[in-house]
């Protein structure tokens, strides 16, 4: 799996940067977004609720927020 590192970046970077990595990836593969903004827990379930991409995992430990999402 891919891992894109968005850390120290704030809101809207981590969702554009996200969306545009995304758009280079096949139907099905899978990408591994860090970001320690706390409005991208938020901001990436609307990106996946409004792209139809899937949100498969997030989890935060201490300031670094995990999380995992499924090419359309």
């Amino acid at each position: 799996m891919i891992e894109l590192n968005l850390s120290g970046l704030n809101c809207p970077l981590p969702v554009l940067k996200t969306k545009k990595f995304l758009a280079n990836l096949e139907s099905g593969e899978a990408v591994k977004v860090l970001t320690t903004d706390p409005a991208s827990i938020k901001d990436l379930q609307d990106f996946c609720d409004k792209t139809g991409n899937i949100l498969l995992s997030q989890s935060q430990e201490q300031q670094l927020i995990t999380t995992i999402i499924k090419r359309r």
